[in-house]
């Protein structure tokens, strides 16, 4: 079972649907919901992206006791912004708005992008952005625009990226997807 949590992201349905393509059971709850509640069999957590920004005055957040339950956690866009916060990195505006596609170059052997090429392209929809990665992490990925575009703790298990691998416009989606779910 993953749980998504959603910030209120318009591809969380999309999400949801890629993981369950795969044979795993996924369940989409609201980003506040009480760790308590959440199914027994929870074998991980997706944060989806969300039209809000974490410098507003009450961003959406989660319950950081998601990231001490043992299990791979991937943060999806503003998922990978509310990680970053919460385990010690820095966020701030980019240097503009990016929607769309943009290319990523892979820099290191990731779980998430493994068996992929060393670039692929990628949709992006963000203007905010990790500045800082927090400790214990590696950045994974960039772009022109982005320094930290993908960045994973492998040790946790978590995995974080600035575009949307759920949408059809990012190539080998799926594949990271996969890598999440099974590796």
């Amino acid at each position: 079972m993953i749980v998504i949590l959603d910030f209120g992201s318009q591809y969380t349905q999309l999400i949801c649907r890629r993981v369950r393509e795969f044979g795993v059971r996924a369940e989409i709850l609201p980003y506040d919901s009480n760790p308590r509640l959440f199914p027994r069999a929870t074998a991980g957590f997706i944060l989806s992206g969300s039209p809000a920004s974490l410098d507003k005055k009450s961003p959406p957040l989660p319950d950081k006791k998601i990231f001490s339950f043992g299990v791979p956690v991937l943060g999806i866009c503003y998922g990978m912004q509310v990680m970053a916060k919460f385990l010690g990195g820095s966020v701030g505006k980019g240097g503009k708005r990016e929607y769309g596609e943009t290319k990523l170059k892979i820099l290191r052997g990731s779980v998430l992008f493994s068996s992929l090429p060393g670039g692929i392209k990628v949709w992006m929809s963000h203007y905010d952005r990790v500045t800082e990665i927090p400790p214990g992490f590696e950045v994974s990925a960039r772009t022109k625009n982005i320094p930290a575009a993908a960045m994973e703790d492998r040790k946790r298990k978590f995995y974080a990226l600035q575009f949307h691998p759920e949408v059809a416009h990012t190539e080998y989606g799926n594949r990271i997807f996969s890598n999440f779910l099974f590796k």
